[in-house]
Formats: C-alpha cells, sequence, structure tokens
C-alpha cells in the first residue's frame, strides 16, 4: 500500500473510533464537526510548537501529549465561536500556562473554557480526552510501526491532527453546533 494511501487509511480509521467513543460519552452527536477556520489555525500556527512540546514529552507522557491537543482544539473551537475577528491572532504561547505545556488543559479549562477544575464539565472533558488519548497510543501501538522511523513520525503528526479537530468538535457541540443535510 502506498504510504499516503496508509496514512490516511489510519487517520480515518482513528477518527471513526473516537467520534464512536465520543458519542458513546455523550459529548459528540455521531459525526465530526468541521470547520476550515479551526482546521487552518492549526495548520498554519498551531501544529508546528505544539509537536515540538508533544515530541519533548510523549517518552515520560505519552498520554499526556496525545490528549493536549484536544484541549487545543477545543479551545480554538470556543474563540472561533465567541469572536473569531479578535481572537484568530492568538498564539500557541497564549494557551499556555504558567508552567508551559505542563499545565496548558487546565490552562485552557479555566481561562478559555470558564470552568472550574473541580467542575462537572471539567472532569468529563479530562475523562474523554483521556480515554481518547489512551485509545489512540493503542492504535499506535497495535500499527506496529519501528519506533522512530518516518512512518511513526507520519502516524503521530496525524494522531495529534485528529485528536485537535475531535476536540474542536467537541466544544462545537457543546456549543449547539449539528451537522444538518441541505
Amino acid at each position: 500500500m502506498d504510504e499516503e494511501l496508509y496514512l490516511q487509511e489510519y487517520e480515518r480509521r482513528l477518527q471513526d473510533s473516537l467520534v464512536s467513543l465520543c458519542t458513546a460519552y455523550e459529548m459528540m452527536g455521531g459525526v465530526l464537526l468541521e470547520n476550515d477556520d479551526i482546521d487552518s489555525k492549526f495548520v498554519e500556527s498551531l501544529a508546528e510548537p505544539y509537536l515540538a512540546d508533544a515530541v519533548r514529552e510523549y517518552r515520560q507522557y505519552p498520554e499526556a501529549a496525545v490528549a493536549w491537543a484536544g484541549y487545543l482544539g477545543m479551545a480554538m473551537a470556543k474563540l472561533w465561536d465567541a469572536d473569531w475577528q479578535a481572537y484568530q491572532q492568538v498564539s500557541y504561547a497564549d494557551l499556555q500556562g504558567p508552567r508551559g505545556f505542563d499545565d496548558m488543559d487546565e490552562q485552557i479549562v479555566q481561562r478559555v473554557l470558564g470552568y472550574t477544575l473541580d467542575s462537572e464539565p471539567a472532569r468529563r472533558i479530562a475523562d474523554i480526552l483521556s480515554n481518547c488519548a489512551v485509545e489512540a497510543l493503542t492504535m499506535i501501538r497495535h500499527e506496529g510501526i519501528e519506533p522512530g522511523s518516518p512512518r511513526a513520525w507520519h502516524v503521530f503528526t496525524r494522531t495529534i491532527r485528529t485528536l485537535y479537530r475531535l476536540g474542536a468538535s467537541i466544544e462545537l457541540f457543546f456549543l449547539g453546533y449539528k451537522l444538518e443535510r441541505l
């Protein structure tokens, strides 16, 4: 199988699995809600600095390295809904806490999403993103990819992008967006 085709298939399987998981948790309505502005923001300015942090943290904290991408997606969806003209220039550094990557999840939950850390919504978000990260890491392991290989890197980046998009979809779902056929 051609490499790009393999990566597309991997990403589709991962996305389908995580959308099913989120739907079972009633955090999504059975489909990935997509938004070009939010997706473009990731590609244009968030992916590179996020991946640099995630790769550094992966060996010691693989679940966080993957799950935090979901928080990042949720933050961008919330900002997009609030006032994209005002917030589209928000940088990756703007979303980090005093400890940088380490407390980015808490900063996003409190400062962007507006929940206290001990609230029910914050606990549900932490639970679903943790479960999605574990599912994604399990899927990566089952791929049987040689660590440190180009394929391993590409699968990891696709996984991070999928978690980002999943987080954005969860937040859009929370905000009342839904997919309607025209």
